[in-house]
């Protein structure tokens, strides 16, 4: 796996073991330097977009029957239904081990109590004689997509759902790939049922987009749709913006930037590179130091690492494309090149990281010290793990409560402010060239003063 330095010799040959890609950025101007990025993205070529385009179009026009094609094409599997009994969430609770089922509900608690504190209350602002009251309204039905396939994703289920319901939506779906044997898994059913979802379709890849976003006989269209999933998923979330609300993230394949100084072990540094990589290929995992005796230690025990995981296919195809051991000259340069990436996690392994912390502009979520692994927020810290990928972290971040809602404001007007208003609202509207707008006033200030009369 061991890859020359794209940025010259400075930095080859310094990792004789490498698993990471060496770049030597010591002395290079970080706010302008070139960046690799990994080959999937949000910006991927036309190949994949004609793809996802090409199936949402067999499912607006076939609906079920191209969503039974679709998935026998795709994942090899001939459904008998496109809905899973309702009574299978329940018993899968039963079905589960005692431990994953109490784990469930400890996760659930706490990603429902960190989105209750997302709620914004509604309020009425008065003056000039407006009354203007904000209101924030669920959508009536939302969809939520969980990944499947390399692995299952419980916890997923619990981040997408829980907030929804949160959020006061009426409706939660559940989209999910079959397994092998066209089922779900009864792990991924149990947190379904924790979660309050009302229906789950064994449905995965774009074609559970389109569904989503269009509707087919068996399931009624949808108004948001958020999760992450593999690059088809996301760019079929992008195809269907528009028909219906998609959180601005480009939810796709993981990514990590851990920055870590002398201080943190080097197994610690280590294990949490590796582990968005586990998600399989086409993420970014990066270290970023400013001591190459650390890169050295933490390149060696990445090694280690991944020669015993289970997963080491999948880690080794995510780092050999988007793995990278970064020196710099001291820590604002690595604050500068994380945000540069804007990486779906930050990891602060410093021996003051809540001084980094000020210098964070662009990351979906991040986590500081020793004790503080992204793992923590993959599951149990409260905020979704549903985070921005592909540098969309620069505009959009974590999802949230306010997803599955709309803000509608309510406007009412006495007489006196009317009479104040209107003088400039048709001098506003005859600016723009809008005479019906500036005669919707002047007609009742009309009236107003001959009922004066």
């Amino acid at each position: 796996m061991r890859r020359p330095n794209p940025f010259g010799a400075s930095g080859a040959g310094r990792y004789r073991e490498a698993v990471l890609a060496p770049l030597d950025l010591r002395g290079a101007d970080v706010a302008t330097v070139v960046l690799p990025r990994p080959p999937s993205g949000s910006s991927d070529g036309d190949e994949p977009v004609e793809a996802v385009r090409s199936i949402i179009a067999e499912v607006r026009a076939g609906r079920d029957g191209a969503l039974l094609e679709l998935t026998e094409r795709f994942d090899r599997v001939r459904l008998g239904s496109l809905t899973v009994p309702a009574d299978e969430l329940a018993a899968a609770q039963e079905r589960i081990p005692p431990d994953v089922r109490a784990a469930i509900e400890v996760a659930a608690s706490s990603v429902e109590a960190f989105h209750r504190t997302q709620l914004v209350p509604d309020h009425t602002d008065e003056r000039n004689g407006f009354r203007i009251a904000s209101r924030h309204l669920p959508v009536d039905r939302a969809g939520c997509y969980v990944p499947g396939g390399r692995a299952i994703y419980p916890s997923t289920v619990l981040m997408t759902a829980i907030p929804a319901r949160v959020a006061g939506v009426p409706e939660v779906v559940l989209c999910v790939p079959p397994g092998p044997d066209g089922k779900v898994p009864d792990v991924t059913l149990a947190a379904a049922a924790v979660a309050g979802v009302d229906a789950v379709h064994p449905i995965g890849g774009a074609q559970a987009i389109a569904a989503m976003a269009y509707g087919t006989e068996s399931i009624a269209p949808v108004d948001v749709i958020v999760g992450p999933g593999n690059v088809y998923v996301a760019l079929a979330k992008q195809q269907v913006a528009g028909d219906v609300g998609v959180a601005a993230a480009f939810a796709g394949p993981s990514e990590i930037v851990v920055v870590a100084d002398a201080s943190v072990a080097p197994a610690f540094a280590a294990v949490d590179v590796i582990v968005q990589a586990e998600h399989g290929p086409g993420g970014l995992a990066w270290l970023l130091t400013e001591d190459e005796q650390v890169a050295k230690a933490v390149n060696a025990e990445i090694g280690r690492l991944v020669e015993a995981a289970p997963r080491r296919a999948d880690i080794e195809a995510t780092l050999d494309g988007g793995g990278y051991a970064v020196v710099v000259d001291d820590l604002a340069a690595a604050m500068t090149v994380a945000n540069r990436i804007a990486p779906e996690h930050l990891q602060l392994m410093v021996e003051d990281p809540h001084a980094l912390v000020p210098l964070v502009r662009h990351a979906g979520a991040v986590f500081c010290g020793p004790l503080a692994p992204a793992s923590l927020g993959d599951y149990v810290a409260g905020p979704s793990h549903v985070l921005p990928t592909a540098g969309t972290a620069r505009f959009s971040g974590a999802l949230t409560v306010t997803d599955f809602q709309k803000p509608v404001h309510v406007v009412e007007v006495t007489q006196a402010g009317f009479e104040a208003a209107a003088p400039h609202v048709a001098a506003l509207a005859r600016a723009e060239g809008l005479d019906e707008h500036a005669r919707s006033v002047t007609l009742r200030l009309d009236a107003l003063r001959d009922a004066g009369r």
